[in-house]
């Protein structure tokens, strides 16, 4: 129903009449918009309607647009107004679309620079790939700071320099495809240097484990330095020891730039930032114990 004082190009005769408008209202037949006008002439003639003081002007509206739309010519005509109006608002609609995606960007654009980010994906994609590696950097200066720190306790306490046997000389240096870098998700307490040497003599002889700081509380990593590159390799690619684990761990290997003087596996464990392989037999032995348990269970 049109609104007083509406104007005419405005109009939809279709909706005067109570009719769909639009493809559907075009594809109407002269019967079905007979018929409306009988029905609507009926409902909203003024002698129905004696306190609505539109009523007559209603209906005048309504009589005007059933003999437009009665008359083929001007029906076409105004079947053409009328997708011309539709599809303008659709075009608006889609600028508008775009200038609000363009405003959005804009302001994303303005917080990142104010937070200091890169709003380019690739750039932050950089930036994370930079931090871990500032992260991974950072765990391997503490194990050579340790490893040295132990050798050089370790030399101090004797008056004539003398070493256990098997114990490595100062200078020599680890290779680095023996070192791996090991995460797990939780608490960072969860694995000991016990617990992750008995899961990675699996793979062969572990030369060392340093548990990193506990920066996280939801996050453990730790450094394992293996005895050869081989059982590094191991470690790597068999991953069903590691998720069989209530909690899962993983394994990368770590690209060290330069070498480190080697640390004995004698040398008693340091507990200050990081903890070491010694441990006493009575804890290994359990430990030992519980994995034998294990795998006599999945092979039975």
């Amino acid at each position: 129903m049109a609104a007083p004082g509406q104007e005419e190009d405005d109009i939809d005769h279709y909706e005067v009449l109570c009719l769909p408008s639009g493809e559907e209202g075009a594809a109407l037949t002269i019967e079905q918009i007979e018929k409306a006008y009988r029905t609507q002439s009926r409902l909203r003639h003024p002698d129905k309607r004696p306190d609505d003081p539109n009523a007559t002007a209603d209906f005048q509206r309504l009589s005007s647009s059933y003999k437009l739309l009665r008359d083929e010519s001007l029906r076409r005509q105004f079947d053409a107004r009328l997708r011309a109006r539709r599809e303008a608002a659709a075009r608006a609609a889609a600028a508008g679309v775009k200038r609000r995606k363009a405003v959005s960007d804009l302001e994303e654009r303005e917080r990142a620079a104010a937070a200091g980010q890169p709003a380019d994906p690739a750039e932050a994609a950089r930036r994370e790939a930079k931090r871990k590696a500032a992260d991974i950097k950072s765990e391997l200066d503490e194990f050579f700071a340790a490893k040295q720190a132990a050798a050089s306790g370790a030399a101090s306490t004797s008056a004539h320099g003398d070493k256990k046997a098997g114990t490595p000389q100062d200078g020599v240096k680890t290779d680095k495809g023996k070192i791996l870098k090991v995460s797990w998700d939780g608490s960072p307490d969860y694995y000991t240097a016990a617990k992750l040497e008995v899961l990675f003599k699996e793979f062969g002889e572990v030369e060392d484990i340093v548990i990193k700081t506990r920066k996280s509380r939801s996050r453990g990593s730790a450094i394992v330095v293996m005895a050869t590159k081989e059982a590094a390799q191991l470690a790597i690619q068999d991953h069903f020891v590691f998720n069989a684990s209530p909690v899962p761990l993983t394994v990368a290997p770590v690209q060290e730039q330069g070498g480190l003087s080697a640390r004995s596996t004698q040398t008693p464990e340091s507990r200050t930032n990081i903890d070491g392989t010694g441990f006493s037999d009575l804890e290994a032995s359990v430990f030992r114990k519980l994995q034998e348990a294990q795998k006599r269970k999945q092979c039975g």
